[in-house]
């Protein structure tokens, strides 16, 4: 399941340009009617909770803490995001996804024997 991790961080990585990209969009259009949402905002939070979770998962896939860390990064992403959707309607979407990568991580973790970094 490292592989898998490992792979999951890195699609962490590149969703995080395509999440911000579109978070800032929803965010200027936000700003633009001035309609209070802020899904934009949120979008560009669980983006940022995206990267950080892909890299502590790539650095620390061995390491069953770093595994349960980059999950918790993955789950409170994922509910900022969901508890945030508005007319920014692809952020539930990233939400969702962001909990798959969380419930992935946090089984494996549990399976894991704790490692070390070497």
């Amino acid at each position: 399941m490292k592989t898998t991790r490992l792979v999951i961080g890195i699609i962490s990585i590149v969703l995080f340009l395509i999440v911000s990209m579109q978070s800032c969009a929803a965010g200027i259009g936000n700003a633009l009617a001035d309609n209070g949402e802020v899904s934009g905002s949120a979008g560009f939070f669980l983006a940022l909770c995206m990267l950080t979770a892909g890299i502590v998962g790539i650095c620390c896939r061995k390491i069953k803490s770093g595994t349960i860390v980059a999950g918790c990064f993955y789950a409170f992403g994922g509910l900022v995001g969901i508890a945030n959707v508005g007319s920014y309607a692809d952020l539930q979407i990233w939400s969702v996804l962001s909990f798959i990568f969380a419930i992935v991580f946090i089984i494996t973790a549990m399976k894991q024997k704790q490692g070390r970094l070497d």
